[in-house]
């Protein structure tokens, strides 16, 4: 019967989950919500599993109740539901670290552009060596420089410069995020302890923190400083991972221009793995 009911509670959310907010297209739909396989695909799982789960002929694991109610944007409300259904106690709402599945695939497909990804509170959780080649993520020692927002406003980048407009944008997204993640996860003490810190450290981010800009679409260009005085303009994507709440930005440079070009020169010097987890301490 509870293995019917947490069926239940799955296929509900499921059909009610707005297919645009985990990022999938909206059109061509005959039925609301996601397909069986949508959530699987998002969630790290075979559709067929799924529907096993939602008739109640599989029990899930903790993890497995964890990647769905995070694959469905699901509240933490309906997670805790999820984890009462399922025989489990919720998880402390710490912010996900995990290089999941979905990551780690686009890592590996892109290996020729240079990548990070991010997990919901911004602390890199993976790069590729093409995003260490571009030699601008240096390390001053302090707590937090695994966190792109803690670095973007209390620790900026000698080599990594923005025009006004861009380094605006990167900012508001900066905030936009972090402010999410506190939403989702407000059980994370040190996510909380790092938004006082740099409320703290950086009036720009206290001000955007206590008057959020509107986000639009992500796309912001930066250039890069190479060690040898050279340097390359590129723009960067960000691209939502959402079963396993986590973000990869990727880096590109105009086709058929100078600075494509000269990243074509610096990743083909290139030598080390599609990924590189990352931790507060760096590559490992």
């Amino acid at each position: 019967m509870a293995g019917q009911d947490f069926g239940a509670a799955v296929r509900q959310l499921r059909e009610g989950t707005d297919p645009g907010a985990v990022g999938l297209p909206v059109g061509g739909r005959r039925v609301p919500g996601l397909r069986r396989e949508e959530l699987g695909e998002l969630a790290g799982m075979s559709a067929d599993y799924v529907r096993r789960l939602e008739q109640g002929r599989s029990h899930p694991s903790a993890g497995v109740v964890r990647a769905i109610a995070r694959a469905l944007r699901a509240s933490r409300a309906d997670y805790e539901r999820l984890c009462a259904l399922a025989g489990y106690a919720a998880a402390d709402g710490a912010v996900p670290t995990d290089l999941g599945p979905g990551a780690t695939r686009l890592l590996e497909r892109f290996a020729d552009t240079p990548m990070i990804v991010t997990d919901a509170a911004m602390n890199v959780v993976a790069v590729n060596s093409g995003f260490l080649a571009l030699e601008h993520w240096d390390l001053p020692g302090e707590r937090w420089d695994w966190n792109v927002a803690w670095r973007i406003f209390c620790h900026p980048f000698a080599a990594f410069q923005q025009s006004d407009a861009d380094a605006t944008a990167h900012e508001v997204i900066q905030v936009a995020q972090l402010r999410a993640a506190l939403l989702r996860y407000p059980g994370d003490a040190a996510l909380a302890g790092m938004v006082d810190e740099m409320r703290a450290r950086s009036r720009r981010f206290d001000a955007l923190w206590r008057a959020p800009r509107p986000v639009v679409a992500y796309e912001s260009s930066a250039r890069f400083v190479q060690s040898d005085g050279d340097s390359l303009t590129l723009a960067g994507n960000l691209i939502a991972i959402p079963g396993d709440d986590l973000a990869a930005v990727m880096l590109t440079a105009a086709p058929g221009s100078r600075d494509a070009a000269r990243l074509g020169e610096v990743l083909g010097a290139v030598e080390g793995p599609a990924v590189i987890r990352v931790g507060q301490s760096g590559p490992g």
